[in-house]
């Protein structure tokens, strides 16, 4: 009997990272069962030459946001926010199947894959909306970059090995200047990236809000802060021969005295799928290894 058309998500993208673990196996296993349930599959340009999915064609990358209804991303958070960069401003929704480390992006476990991919399809999923930042790097000489962000923007200093000065202004307003390895600016979904190794708080992911997180200040009195993600953001090198602005570890940009790098709420979001039964909470005592579950909090931890 010929495979029934599908319902929703009739054209999926399988979105992987070469380089990484062997993809080949989850790849071909994933596209077999797309296709059965009657969903049109294809990989990426970048995917395909390296992987070879016969149940699968290729989409050139330009052409991938309009042809698609959902990508499915096979790897870890790096490959995740790699893409969701890529996609949200076409607002095509992600789904993430873990192949790396913590996953808190991508939070189907692969020997789960078919029965929870498959009741997502079938409509039974939780939508989810993360913010993403717009970052401008404005130079002394009057040229600039720009580049999103959706964990983080880090100002910090480079292998030289000293501090940086810097001042922070929000919404125009001076706020402080600082000696120290650098600061960040965090969204909620970088809450639990780079910002928390550095002391910052998890935010969740409804609450509208940016974090801005000093990395080693050298004066202690120099805490994290929340402030609205209306705010913009400006940070200014005012001393450092070797700093360096990074976009979510993976764009990145040389900082010079009086260079400015700017961080403000981007006009589109990333838009993520979950199972229906996704928790954040338990995902973080999961993730981070809180100790109590609600099963042994009940039982008085016996």
């Amino acid at each position: 009997m010929p495979a029934r058309t599908p319902a929703r998500f009739r054209r999926i993208a399988l979105i992987g990272r070469p380089g990484g673990p062997d993809l080949t196996l989850p790849l071909t296993r994933l596209a077999t069962f797309l296709a059965a349930r009657g969903h049109t599959v294809a990989l990426d340009a970048e995917t395909s030459q390296s992987i070879a999915v016969p149940a699968a064609a290729t989409i050139a990358d330009e052409a991938l946001a309009d042809t698609v209804d959902l990508a499915i991303v096979l790897g870890g958070d790096g490959t995740m926010l790699s893409v969701a960069r890529r996609l949200a401003p076409h607002d095509v929704p992600l789904i993430g199947v873990n192949l790396g480390r913590l996953g808190f992006l991508t939070d189907i476990p692969l020997a789960r894959l078919e029965p929870t991919l498959g009741a997502m399809l079938d409509g039974r999923f939780a939508e989810e909306r993360r913010t993403l930042l717009a970052v401008t790097v404005a130079r002394g000489d009057g040229s600039d970059s720009q580049a999103p962000a959706l964990n983080e923007v880090v100002v910090n200093r480079g292998g030289l090995g000293s501090m940086i000065d810097c001042s922070v202004a929000i919404d125009g307003r001076f706020v402080y200047a600082m000696r120290a390895d650098g600061v960040i600016v965090a969204t909620p979904t970088g809450s639990t990236a780079y910002s928390l190794s550095t002391g910052g708080p998890i935010i969740a992911p409804q609450v509208p809000a940016f974090a801005l997180v000093p990395i080693a200040p050298h004066a202690l009195t120099h805490r994290p802060i929340a402030v609205p993600d209306t705010s913009t953001i400006e940070i200014t090198v005012s001393r450092g021969r070797d700093a360096h602005v990074h976009c979510d570890g993976q764009a990145h940009f040389d900082l010079g005295e009086g260079d400015r790098v700017i961080a403000r709420r981007a006009p589109h979001t990333a838009r993520f799928l979950h199972p229906h039964d996704h928790d954040y909470f338990a995902m973080l005592r999961e993730k981070l290894h809180w100790s109590e579950s609600p099963e042994r909090v009940k039982s008085g931890g016996r």
